[in-house]
C-alpha cells in the first residue's frame, strides 16, 4: 500500500511558478510510475503528465507541454511538478497518483491518490 502526500499548492499570478512536490511512503518508490492529475471545479480530473519508472520517460497534456516538468527523486520518495508561465486555466486541485506499471503512453490507470492540493493562479 502507498500513501501518497502532496505539498505546494497556493495562490500565484498568472506568468509566475509553483513547484509541487509529492511525497510517497509504504512501497518500493523506484519501483512506481508516476504522475500529476488536475481537477477544476466542475470538471472532470484530467491528465497532466506522468513518468514511467523503468526509464524515466515522460508524457505531458498539450496544454502544459513546454511549461511543466515532471521529475523524480528516487533517494527522497518524492515526485515534483514544476509549473511556469502559469495560467488562470491551470487553477485546479492538482493530484499525484502512482501505479507498478510500466507506461508507453498518456493513461489515467493509476492505483493509489494523493488527497490533492489546491493551486490558484489569479489574473
Amino acid at each position: 500500500q502507498v500513501q501518497l502526500v502532496e505539498s505546494g499548492g497556493g495562490l500565484v499570478q498568472a506568468g509566475g511558478s509553483l513547484r509541487l512536490s509529492c511525497a510517497a511512503s509504504g512501497g518500493t518508490f523506484s519501483r512506481y510510475s508516476m504522475g500529476w492529475f488536475r481537477q477544476a471545479p466542475g470538471k472532470e480530473r484530467e491528465f497532466v503528465t506522468t513518468i514511467s519508472w523503468n526509464d524515466g520517460s515522460t508524457y505531458y497534456a498539450n496544454s502544459v507541454k513546454g511549461r511543466f516538468t515532471i521529475s523524480r527523486d528516487n533517494a527522497k520518495n518524492t515526485v515534483y511538478l514544476q509549473m511556469n508561465s502559469l495560467k488562470p486555466g491551470d487553477t485546479a486541485v492538482y493530484y499525484c497518483a502512482a501505479t507498478m506499471r510500466i507506461l508507453t503512453g498518456m493513461t489515467a490507470i493509476f492505483d493509489y491518490w494523493g488527497q490533492g492540493t489546491q493551486v490558484t493562479v489569479s489574473s
